[in-house]
């Protein structure tokens, strides 16, 4: 039996040698690291150059930009060293910072956009009042939360993770993740079941809750008000909703493929759906907002082609 204190590494089992097409793999996943980093990049200086921009909404969405980049730079090099590798394994402590990166990604993103979806309920059901209700301090209050709780929650997450006695070093992905360590364990996980499990009630309850609320507020005027205010609600809700849904169904196919065995599933598939999520939402978020939201489109036009 392998206990803790004689695992130092971890083997990543998904990659498979893949001779000459790793270059393009390699290739692939570069070009899409790149493209997402100034794509995120680019509209945050746009967000804080730009005085026009200083409004909740915009913030709010330089938040979430600032944590495609975090969560991509937890995910991309060690992709991008992993390719190229022959021999595919992670140091235990490394493995560990890579989990805590990842999961506070995760957490930082569903936060945010549940605050987004608040601030939109605000705009859209009281739009008088909302300068007073979204003030500036308030702004920094949830930017705040929207970071700091994630980060504090999932480094619980991993100091329960981390001592735990193990009987194997081997994860069937192709980044480290926190539920296939558990699944190592050959101690009692009671503990980190229980707080998973808390967690996501807690998650479900607060989060998934007010999206749904919020929302449901805003069809609400939207089917008892004007052309104008249907108008409005579509224009600025649209980005948050495909987000939303983009992001959630994203976890779900990650959770579907930790929870059920896959292995009837092609090696091939189940490495893009569980990449799926943290892969395709930094690229997601800035072209969608960035083509939705006519403020943003036309201010990134002008500093790309220089006539800010």
């Amino acid at each position: 039996m392998i206990n803790s204190t004689h695992v130092s590494f971890f083997t990543l089992a998904a990659y498979r040698d893949t001779g000459l097409l790793k270059y393009l793999y390699f290739t692939i996943v570069m070009s899409l690291y790149i493209f997402i980093v100034c794509a995120n990049v680019l509209l945050i200086v746009v967000i804080c150059l730009n005085r026009s921009l200083h409004e909740p909404m915009y913030l709010f969405l330089c938040s979430l930009f600032v944590n495609e980049l975090y969560g991509s730079t937890g995910l991309f090099p060690f992709l991008l060293v992993q390719i190229l590798s022959d021999i595919h394994t992670v140091s235990v402590p490394f493995c560990f910072l890579q989990i805590y990166c990842l999961y506070s990604y995760i957490n930082v993103q569903f936060c945010n956009l549940a605050v987004m979806s608040y601030d939109r309920y605000l705009a859209i059901c009281y739009p008088l009042q909302y300068n007073t209700r979204m003030t500036s301090k308030k702004v920094a209050m949830l930017i705040a939360v929207t970071w700091l709780f994630p980060f504090i929650e999932v480094a619980v997450m991993v100091s329960l993770s981390a001592p735990l006695q193990l009987c194997g070093n081997i994860i069937h992905k192709v980044y480290c993740d926190n539920h296939s360590v558990v699944k190592l364990s050959c101690s009692d996980t009671t503990v980190n079941n229980i707080h998973g499990l808390t967690y996501t009630v807690a998650i479900i309850v607060c989060v998934v809750t007010l999206i749904l609320y919020t929302y449901l507020k805003i069809l609400k005027v939207c089917f008892s008000g004007c052309k104008q205010t249907r108008r409005k609600a579509v224009k600025t809700c649209t980005p948050h909703l495909a987000s939303l849904l983009n992001f959630c169904s994203g976890g779900f196919f990650e959770v579907l493929q930790s929870r059920f065995n896959m292995n009837s599933v092609p090696n091939i598939l189940r490495i893009f759906l569980s990449l799926y999520f943290l892969t395709c939402q930094p690229l997601f978020n800035p072209v969608i907002y960035g083509l939705k939201l006519s403020k943003i489109r036309s201010l990134c036009k002008s500093l790309i082609f220089g006539k800010m």
